[in-house]
């Protein structure tokens, strides 16, 4: 019996096959499709264009996450759009106030051994939860959608070996950009990234989240975590006990190469302007002016994550030149978030609470830079222009250091305060 990688069992499952190889082409059956609101649009004029309206993929979700609620009459006529779409078809809709695309798959959708297909680069977060998730463009997802079923180039695959728990004050983000930063913004191109080892199987699923969600910015086709007893607490946690099922890769599976980290070493780090991969110690970078923090987002919208940065706000307030952003990512999120108490730590920081959802991360409305300035944000791309400025300079940090940045108006390794 051949030995196959999380990514191979996966698509292996899904095109009816006992085994497949990296470079193999598969028409593999896609459990879930989904779009968001940037990229629905396109979608729909394709799905009708291939003959109508009905939908043969067992699960379509079109969320309206990137511009919610809508800051412009033309953005609102794209959302229209997808509502009726969705009243038409049946397609589920996931409406403004319940949040980014990516969290609620996460929370609600996405199965250990699913193949996720969606129009979005980031749909790769699904694999934190042991499904094979991966972004296309409109049309090939709308050709999901419409036929239930996809094709793939079987992916390489990089195993990242992690021994060890995170020190204090550093996340999985911080792992994951030193990750990035050694492999670089193209050493993944079209492969798995499949995590594993001690230090990964330590962390709580909002981390896992994390790692999956920022694969793509290696160039990774999917992330791949596997499926365990943290999997199975996290959907029991979200009443979907009967989602679980054990998914590993097999031992002996033959991997392109194997990066390893040691996690007690790693420090807190920033990507710097502009690209994900010009990775540096905060310590470094400490200094640089600040004058808007983002916390929130796909990457670091989760509840762990508003936690992490109310530890360090909590009894302290913003610099006064330094605006602070807390962005939810879903009503879930927000909900907890409120009935723990994290809302009024912001609150008393100087901090504004946005609605649930992308938020400024996308550079539509809710935090548009001015001309020079510079954010620490907790997403996931920091590329010229990325927050709706060319002229914007945005740095990519974890929950602890966005919220450092705040207090002090500067870059700051989080430890020192």
């Amino acid at each position: 019996m051949t030995a196959l990688t999380l990514a191979e069992k996966i698509l292996a499952a899904k095109a009816g096959l006992d085994a497949v190889e990296p470079g193999q082409i598969v028409v593999a059956d896609v459990d879930l499709a989904i779009a968001q609101d940037g990229t629905g649009p396109l979608a729909i004029e394709q799905i009708r264009a291939l003959g109508g309206d009905r939908l043969r993929v067992p699960r379509a979700i079109f969320f309206i996450d990137h511009a919610a609620p809508s800051p412009r009459a033309e953005l609102s006529d794209a959302q229209a759009t997808i509502r009726e779409f969705c009243r038409e078809s049946g397609a589920e809709l996931s409406d403004v106030e319940m949040g980014v695309c990516h969290q609620r798959v996460a929370e609600d959708h996405a199965r250990p051994g699913d193949l996720v297909i969606g129009a979005d680069s980031h749909t790769c977060t699904a694999g934190g939860l042991g499904a094979f998730g991966t972004g296309m463009g409109s049309t090939d997802v709308a050709v999901g959608m419409a036929t239930g079923k996809t094709w793939l180039r079987v992916p390489e695959t990089l195993r990242i070996e992690v021994d060890g728990e995170l020190p204090p004050l550093v996340g999985a983000k911080d792992l994951m950009l030193t990750v990035i930063g050694t492999l670089g913004a193209d050493g993944a191109t079209y492969k798995a990234l499949e995590f594993g080892g001690a230090g990964v199987e330590s962390l709580p699923m909002a981390a896992r989240l994390t790692l999956a969600n920022m694969a793509v910015e290696a160039g990774a086709k999917a992330g791949l975590i596997g499926a365990d007893e943290v999997t199975r607490s996290y959907l029991e946690e979200r009443g979907r006990a009967a989602d679980w099922r054990p998914l590993a890769a097999d031992p002996g599976a033959a991997y392109e190469a194997t990066h390893r980290f040691a996690a007690l070493g790693l420090v807190p780090v920033v990507a710097a302007p502009h690209t994900v991969d010009n990775v540096h110690p905060a310590a470094e970078l400490a200094g640089t002016r600040v004058d808007q923090v983002l916390i929130g987002t796909c990457t670091n919208g989760r509840h762990d994550d508003l936690r992490a940065a109310a530890e360090v706000l909590r009894g302290r307030r913003r610099a006064a030149h330094t605006r602070l952003i807390v962005t939810p990512a879903s009503r879930d999120v927000y909900r907890a978030a409120v009935a723990d108490g994290l809302i009024d730590v912001f609150l008393d920081a100087g901090g504004l609470v946005t609605n649930p959802g992308c938020g400024a991360c996308v550079g539509v409305h809710e935090g548009i830079l001015a001309a020079g300035e510079v954010c620490v944000s907790t997403a996931n791309r920091n590329f010229k222009g990325r927050m709706g400025n060319p002229d914007g300079h945005i740095y990519l940090a974890s929950p602890y250091t966005a919220a450092a940045a705040a207090i002090a108006g500067e870059i700051v390794d989080p430890r020192t305060l």
